[in-house]
């Protein structure tokens, strides 16, 4: 500690008046009382969730009863016994992973209904300090969605966290690891329609179709496709009770372990591998946590239990009844054993049902690249929220054409369904590993539970999926090649991206300017203030950007009023619009110079509208009044009755955008004092009894009558055109990956102004070009 303090004093006076001047906003980030409360949903809405989740979160795991038998024998059933042993590890596999671990465990770590990946990713972010770019400050952790506990210090979740945190190298490994799930769910999207179709030039027609709806939202979508699903599943589930009455109800003796053990031992190399095509009736499991964007958790977990679980045992169980006795049927057994009067019908329903089945893999895809866009993961692309009221449905134009284009290719390319299986079981093997190793670090981190339980969920989890990992790694060469190359490919660009956000973040970090320097050259900057707003934008919470040095070096004027203005985007899955902006004056007040930070979750939109613009300067505004308030009734009686607590806690509510202090004080102002209209666009606070008062408000009415007036001349929106290159000296993969994928990628992803909504005749760019 001396030490420290020695190097403190060294650094001298400029050192210290920086530190006194561009201090962090601790002191304007108090809580708001009102806590964010999670949406309750009534039964009825609840139970018509639920029903549309049917037609968007299960198509993919309620049509593999399609091909499961198909790709578990490809060359046929052997025995009748086989058929018995392989029902059985569908009935554990089915009740162990969909049911247990992700609709009962799983599906409990969402972070406030978001699923996926980087939902658990945001959990672990805001219990430890994980998150690889380096933006992270106190305030965030007061926000009422930042949700996070504190840990005992000799508590075994204490010392995880600190293994976590102590190298960078563990951080990179856990983020590379979330972003290896997130790529082989996309690569899940492209596979599913492929493997639910025969035909190609069907195919194509059904997933042209298919993908052109998406812009509709998951709302409709899941009114057009839940009928379909839900009268999938009662048939599925009445055929299968069906055969296994009419063919042989000995099959459901499979319910029995024994038989899963029996089939293991006694099915050598070719039994073992048989797995791979097992693992397919599990397919659309990690879908569905994805998908808890859409839909509330306790409306999946009601579909799936009452609905789509029952139907699926009794659909196999019925397949498997019918292939004791048919043991030649094996390649579409399932149409084999629908009974003759039905047939037609059940075709249709069947054909609609494959098709609908990529749904929930494409809604998924949707929701984790939303997710992944705000946390710095993947190049900027348009979102849209397609609900008004679940601000969780999206739908990305961009990605919606590349899955088509990738599906077509996918499923004119492959030869035979049975490649396709192989394709399919390999994604969905590897999202579930990497779920499991998220989910240990919840279960300690998040949840605190004793090691003992985290050991028994984490040696269950993995005895089924490490099984099937090494099922699928036998057919990597005949198809499970595929999804590891398009997640490869996603991979490299999620990488690359990230890579350039955090060098750019700590290019800006580096090179800010000292706000001692930016003071020391006087309420003019040393230039001419022309009249107007100047809104820099910026990466950072805290300091001057070196866009704005570079540009008052280059040019001779500034704007009368300078607003630095941040948007950061945190670990969490939403920013409550009271919490969204904090607000700080930056210098004297002569200066005119202000930071805005404006704080976004993974969850929000930022608006293309012109609410941004309009709730920056409403907060601005709201500020400034605030304010002068308290410089005026500091020390006064009235003051402290109004708000009942003490000065120092009125000071700490300089936070956002002012509106419950302002609300509570204009409801409780009594005789004495009173709201007097004043010639300005805004109702003003005035104070009679006080002539400090009186000062203190008359300042505020000239600032505020002076913003008004800045903003009035014109604002201009200022932005750093960064160009990154690799250094001279680099090697040559970190050259390729700066100077040509992530400039491709910079050049083909929306620019900030478009994000922003910054019209061209208020925009001015400020390029720069810095080595990494």
């Amino acid at each position: 500690m001396a030490s420290v303090n020695e190097d403190t004093e060294n650094k001298g006076s400029m050192w210290d008046l920086d530190q006194t001047l561009d201090q962090p906003m601790d002191e304007e980030a108090g809580k708001l009382k009102n806590a964010y409360r999670e949406k309750k949903f009534s039964t009825l809405v609840l139970l018509r969730l639920a029903f549309q989740s049917l037609g968007v979160v299960y198509g993919d795991l309620g049509t593999s009863p399609l091909y499961v038998f198909y790709n578990t024998f490809p060359h046929g059933v052997k025995h009748h016994d086989d058929v018995i042993g392989a029902l059985s590890l569908i009935i554990y596999s089915l009740t162990l992973v969909p049911l247990l671990k992700y609709v009962f465990i799983v599906c409990r770590a969402n972070d406030n209904g978001q699923g996926g990946t980087f939902a658990l990713y945001s959990l672990l972010c805001r219990h430890a300090d994980v998150n690889t770019i380096p933006n992270r400050h106190r305030t965030d952790e007061d926000l009422t969605t930042y949700s996070r506990f504190k840990l005992q210090e000799k508590s075994f979740a204490s010392k995880t966290r600190q293994w976590l945190e102590k190298y960078s190298s563990r951080k990179n490994t856990l983020l590379l690891l979330v972003l290896v799930g997130t790529c082989m769910v996309i690569g899940d999207g492209i596979l599913t329609p492929a493997i639910s179709d025969v035909v190609v030039l069907v195919a194509v027609v059904i997933l042209v179709g298919l993908f052109s709806l998406q812009h509709y939202g998951t709302d409709k979508v899941g009114w057009l496709f839940a009928p379909i699903v839900l009268l999938w599943f009662l048939m599925i589930g009445g055929i299968g009770a069906f055969n296994i009455w009419k063919y042989d109800s000995s099959v459901l003796k499979a319910f029995s372990p024994v038989y899963l053990y029996r089939y293991l031992k006694g099915g050598g190399k070719d039994g073992w591998t048989s797995l791979g095509g097992i693992m397919l009736s599990i397919t659309g499991t990690e879908a569905l946590f994805a998908d808890l964007a859409h839909f509330p958790v306790l409306a999946v977990q009601i579909a799936f239990t009452v609905i789509v679980f029952p139907c699926l045992l009794l659909a196999y169980s019925g397949q498997a009844a019918y292939l004791v006795n048919h043991q030649d049927h094996v390649v579409d057994a399932f149409y084999h054993s629908i009974p003759d009067s039905i047939y037609w019908p059940v075709f249709v329903i069947a054909t609609l049902a494959a098709i609908v089945a990529s749904q929930a893999t494409i809604s998924a895809t949707f929701s984790i690249i939303k997710q992944a866009l705000a946390l710095g993961c993947f190049p900027r692309v348009k979102v849209v929220h397609t609900s008004k009221k679940f601000l969780g449905q999206v739908y990305i134009p961009d990605i919606n054409w590349i899955l088509m284009v990738l599906c077509i290719a996918v499923t004119a390319g492959f030869r035979n369904q049975n490649q396709i299986g192989n394709a399919y079981g390999t994604a969905v093997v590897i999202v579930m590993l990497a779920t499991t190793f998220l989910m240990i670090l919840i279960m300690l981190l998040v949840w605190r539970w004793h090691w003992i339980l985290v050991l028994i969920f984490t040696a269950l989890s993995l005895l089924v999926e490490l099984t099937y990992f090494s099922a699928v790694l036998f057919k990597i060469d005949q198809g499970g090649w595929v999804p590891l190359v398009i997640a490869a490919a996603f991979l490299i660009v999620m990488v690359v991206w990230h890579y350039g956000t955090v060098k750019r973040y700590e290019f800006e970090m580096h090179s800010k300017v000292s706000m001692a320097w930016i003071l020391g050259l006087g309420p003019s900057l040393g230039l001419v203030r022309v009249p107007g707003i100047g809104l820099v934008y910026t990466e950072l919470a805290s300091g001057v950007p070196s866009i704005f040095s570079h540009f008052i070096t280059n040019l001779p004027a500034i704007h009368s009023v300078v607003v630095f203005v941040c948007v950061k985007y945190l670990p969490v899955y939403t920013v409550t619009e009271d919490e969204r902006f904090l607000v700080k004056r930056i210098g004297p007040k002569n200066f005119h110079m202000f930071r805005c930070v404006a704080r976004y979750g993974y969850k929000d939109l930022h608006k293309k509208d012109d609410d941004f613009e309009k709730k920056l300067f409403h907060n601005l505004f709201t500020f400034v009044r605030l304010e002068s308030m308290m410089e005026g009734c500091t020390d006064s009686e009235e003051y402290s009755s109004i708000y009942g607590q003490q000065t120092a806690e009125s000071r700490d509510c300089l936070l956002d955008n002012g509106t419950t202090i302002m609300t509570e004080f204009e409801h409780t102002i009594e005789s004495g004092d009173s709201i007097m209209p004043v010639n300005s666009p805004l109702r003003l606070l005035q104070f009679r009894p006080r002539s400090s008062g009186q000062t203190s408000s008359q300042n505020e009415i000239d600032e505020l009558e002076f913003l008004n007036s800045c903003r009035d001349a014109g604002v201009v929106h200022i932005l750093g055109n960064t160009v990154v290159k690799a250094r001279k000296d680099s090697r040559l993969y970190k050259k390729i990956a700066v100077d040509y994928i992530y400039a491709f990628l910079r050049k083909i992803c929306r620019e900030h102004s478009v994000i922003f909504n910054v019209p061209h005749e208020s925009l001015l760019n400020v390029g720069q070009v810095f080595y990494v």
